[in-house]
């Protein structure tokens, strides 16, 4: 596959953007994006044990030119013809099973596709969420290989594949899978400064789950100077976009809150004011 080919530089293009920025206090607080210096390249990927991958697949925020009510035989003619809108379609009607059989390798096809016509794609162009989320739904695929098929669990090209979308499309889901495998150590060595960068750039996009573990690790000091306050902001952001069944969520966040001082509260709401109004601005 075309993606494969570029792997290897790839990774050392990341390597290469971390090194050249200055160590933080990792808190969470806004800094640059490291995707500006990376090399266009697609990759596909996966981690076993230990990363906590999300399983469900986010759409795009936007699918241009396919109308919702296209028939899967309209659907087929335009993947056919290179239609990224219409294979991101059909792989996550393939991946959940909605209209059709579920098909995972079907679907992991169709991402593939996408990922082999358009990794090269500028980050602004008006598919590039598609582009994005292909990348981080194979790497998902990759994370636990899919039963009885050619695609097994591969963790480094897991990473690779998160590095790329975290990187180049500046993802957020890929950035939160990324820094988890950087904190684990599955697919590459264990790095904390690593793992929490990407989780910090991952919180401030709004991702819940980053913002989760970032608040849980400042708050109780985890391999971060504690900050309480600031972890207790992050919790309450993450708590409020957590699904019911994301437990460990809320039970973070009622930990924190039953163990925070007064000031730890007040100072955590001035905060919370704060980035909800530079999110406005």
């Amino acid at each position: 596959m075309r993606t494969s080919r570029r792997i290897v530089a790839f990774a050392c293009v990341t390597v290469a953007i971390f090194a050249t920025r200055p160590s933080g206090a990792f808190d969470g607080t806004a800094d640059a994006d490291p995707q500006s210096g990376a090399a266009p390249l697609a990759v596909v990927a996966a981690p076993t044990g230990g990363v906590a991958v999300v399983k469900k697949i986010v759409p795009p925020a936007n699918i241009p030119n396919i109308p919702e009510s296209a028939s899967l035989t309209a659907l087929q003619y335009a993947a056919e013809d290179g239609h990224a809108a219409a294979q991101w379609k059909l792989g996550r009607m393939y991946a959940t099973g909605v209209n059709v059989p579920r098909d995972d390798l079907r679907a992991f096809e169709y991402f593939s596709k996408i990922a082999n016509q358009h990794a090269e794609d500028s980050p602004s162009a008006p598919q590039a969420s598609i582009v994005a989320n292909a990348f981080v739904a194979l790497g998902r695929y990759y994370s636990a290989g899919i039963a009885n098929t050619r695609i097994k669990a591969d963790p480094e090209r897991a990473r690779e594949m998160f590095s790329y979308a975290a990187s180049y499309f500046g993802n957020a889901e890929a950035q939160y899978n990324l820094a988890r495998m950087y904190l684990n150590g599955v697919g590459t060595s264990r790095d904390t400064k690593y793992g929490v960068r990407w989780l910090g750039l991952a919180a401030q996009k709004g991702q819940h789950q980053a913002q989760a573990l970032l608040g849980k690790m400042l708050f109780n000091g985890d391999h971060l100077q504690r900050q309480a306050a600031r972890g207790l902001m992050w919790l309450t952001l993450a708590q409020e976009s957590a699904s019911p069944e994301e437990t460990w969520i809320h039970d973070s966040y009622n930990t924190a809150m039953a163990k925070a001082s007064e000031d730890d509260r007040a100072m955590a709401l001035q905060l919370l004011q704060r980035w909800v109004q530079g999110r406005r601005d």
